[in-house]
């Protein structure tokens, strides 16, 4: 598969601009540190060749950010989308989030994204820097020099279980098409299934303890996109908050795991964002698991105005206690 770099997005969304095409463009903007990016505006191409960056650890899904971007002012945003941030992108225009006239969509190909805190876990706190020019990672670190890492090992949990090296939606694409992959992604969640329910509890119950409730999941979901949140409401009694106690605690992931079940393309953001690294996806595989075997294979996002089961009656769906007839754990 073709290598794409900095210099390559950088020259098309100059062509882009120069054209009138579009009038600013959604990419990754360097941070502190080489692995610390963050999603940007850029509105020229010397903003672009002074902090825009392209590599390893450009992870962050654009979907949701072209909400709020495509409201801001008249002209086409110019947006690089990996191929499981497609998805998202058709699961938002089929909830009528933003208008598509407004976006331009490069196709980037992707080969998965490294996470930092696999690398820390592995070898450490004190990263410098991090060369990502080959598979073999070579990371400076403050205490013990420059470290070898496969890529391979310290890939983020999403792109470890890759879904689909297929884009859904473009207006360009880079390198060639991929296809839609024979994930391992439910593994886990099986595993969580054989457990008893006093060990599954158990589970949930030392991962989600760890919660601080910064909202980074919730802020960085594609599916969460109301415009006020039930937890930004002083009404609701359940407004953004430290938790009081476990009840609530666990009551704030489980309501969110049900706000966009039947919606969630299992992009991985909020288990990518959370600074505890709680394994969140996992409660939302369950949701998409279940809905496949209670419905029939399903994934969100795959084509623009797809009904989701949920939402979509039909004479032959399961009924009270089918569940349990099915299985289900």
């Amino acid at each position: 598969m073709q290598k794409i770099t900095r210099d390559n997005l950088i020259e098309i969304a100059e062509k882009l601009l120069a054209d009138g095409t579009v009038t600013r463009v959604l990419g990754w903007k360097k941070g502190e540190f080489s692995y610390d990016q963050t999603p940007a505006i850029f509105t020229s191409v010397q903003e672009m060749k002074d902090s825009f960056v392209f590599d390893d650890f450009s992870g962050a899904n654009f979907s949701k950010y072209l909400v709020k971007e495509t409201r801001k002012e008249d002209g086409k945003v110019l947006a690089f989308l990996k191929p499981c941030d497609t998805y998202s992108f058709n699961q938002l225009l089929t909830e009528h989030r933003f208008d598509r006239e407004k976006v331009y969509v490069v196709g980037i190909p992707c080969e998965g994204m490294v996470d930092i805190n696999k690398i820390k876990m592995a070898l450490g706190d004190g990263v410098v820097s991090i060369n990502t020019d080959s598979n073999t990672l070579k990371v400076e670190t403050l205490y013990d020099g420059v470290k070898e890492i496969a890529k391979a090992d310290v890939l983020l949990e999403r792109c470890k279980n890759c879904k689909s090296k297929k884009h859904v939606a473009f207006d360009q694409l880079l390198g060639e098409e991929g296809d839609v992959v024979d994930s391992n992604r439910f593994d886990q969640v099986a595993e969580l299934e054989k457990m008893s329910a006093d060990e599954r509890f158990a589970f949930w119950q030392n991962e989600l303890s760890r919660c601080i409730r910064c909202n980074a999941c919730r802020d960085a979901c594609p599916a969460c996109t109301c415009e006020k949140c039930v937890f930004d409401n002083p009404n609701s009694g359940v407004e953004n908050k430290s938790p009081a106690n476990s009840f609530e605690e666990k009551m704030f992931h489980i309501i969110r795991a049900f706000h966009v079940a039947g919606r969630c393309t299992d992009c991985g953001e909020c288990s990518r964002v959370c600074p505890q690294n709680i394994p969140l996806h996992l409660l939302n595989r369950k949701f998409i698991k279940d809905i496949n075997s209670f419905y029939g294979d399903y994934q969100a996002g795959e084509e623009v105005g797809s009904r989701a089961p949920l939402v979509n009656y039909t004479k032959e769906d399961i009924e009270p206690g089918d569940a349990v007839n099915k299985g289900d754990k």
